[in-house]
């Protein structure tokens, strides 16, 4: 199955647009001298981060129950453009029934298709605290500004924005594609079942959900 996502971008009534990587913000009004001794009104745009961006992914589900690895890296690649074989990078990052061992499988495979060194891999505690879920919100942030999806090892229950669980006692992998609100909700794309291609999560139970595994970004 393969669908296409579409960045959302919202415009202001006042016309604002992206720029230069930022979304324009409050209008600031000042008072300039004209040469004629008047004063002109000049308008000024304050620049400020994105609040939200989601990329385009080509998804495509996984073709049997231990590809996640590679289905979740060929999912984050695609939001560049990428189309490589899932069962080519399967045999790259030593995928077997028992799965891809962790994170740091993934992330040369990644970097072999971005570049060297653009993708590096973040293992995480059993219990995130409030620093390392910032740090998640803002390599999230930062990657996805960048035009590249997060790939990140989970394990165990999560339940997104709409209430709907997600389960993985053995352990998953996910590509997180976009984010809203600064970075509190992110959107991930789940090869694991078409039926749910995509959904919404609080960066937080993000965190808890990848503790004692870890992400590439």
């Amino acid at each position: 199955m393969r669908t296409t996502l579409f960045r959302k971008t919202a415009l202001t009534a006042a016309g604002l647009a992206f720029a230069g990587g930022a979304i324009a913000g409050p209008v600031t009004a000042m008072a300039a001298p004209a040469h004629n001794g008047t004063t002109t009104a000049v308008v000024q745009a304050e620049r400020r981060p994105h609040s939200e961006r989601e990329l385009d992914v080509r998804y495509e589900a996984q073709p049997n129950f231990y590809f996640c690895g590679p289905a979740a890296a060929r999912n984050a690649l695609s939001v560049q453009g990428k189309n490589i074989d899932v069962h080519a990078m399967a045999e790259e990052m030593g995928t077997t029934e028992n799965g891809t061992d962790s994170i740091n499988d993934i992330t040369p495979v990644l970097n072999k298709q971005t570049g060297r060194d653009v993708y590096r891999s973040v293992e995480t505690p059993d219990k995130p605290d409030r620093k390392q879920t910032e740090r998640l919100r803002a390599d999230i942030v930062g990657t996805v500004d960048d035009g590249r999806a997060v790939v990140a090892n989970v394990a165990g229950t999560a339940t997104d924005t709409d209430g709907v669980t997600h389960a993985f006692e053995g352990g998953h992998y996910i590509s997180v594609i976009g984010y809203r609100d600064g970075g509190d909700v992110v959107t991930i794309a789940d090869s694991a079942d078409p039926a749910h291609a995509t959904y919404r999560m609080s960066v937080t139970e993000l965190a808890e959900w990848i503790a004692t595994r870890g992400y590439a970004h």
